[in-house]
């Protein structure tokens, strides 16, 4: 019997990210990106790139903000997977005037995963 595909619900980023800046409107006010990549042979994050305003990242860091991006990336990439949806080895948050948004890259291989 082979695993069920779990549909894949193309609202869960977006709404996450939402109640994600409501929790933390200071760390959406400013300018800022994160660069994210996940293991080719395991889904889960691997590592970031942090580009923020002067301070702000010691912000994101002591208020938990850093913390529950990076756990809610990570499961992403396993949602991702478990739908079997790509892409979901890279990606960048773009955070600013309010808004936070996530744009998933293709791999470096031109894969889509």
């Amino acid at each position: 019997m082979s695993p069920e595909k779990t549909e894949f619900d193309s609202n869960y980023e977006s709404h996450r990210l939402r109640m994600l800046a409501v929790q933390f409107p200071e760390m959406v006010r400013a300018d800022g990106e994160v660069r994210f990549t996940a293991l080719e042979d395991e889904d889960g994050i691997s590592g970031a790139s942090w580009s923020m305003a002067d301070g702000l990242f010691a912000v994101a860091s002591e208020t938990g903000f850093k913390l529950l991006l990076m756990e809610l990336l990570d499961a992403f990439i396993r949602y991702r997977a478990q739908c079997h949806q790509g892409p979901r080895k890279m990606g960048v948050v773009r955070l600013g005037g309010g808004c936070i948004s996530i744009e998933w890259l293709l791999s470096e291989e031109g894969s889509s995963e």
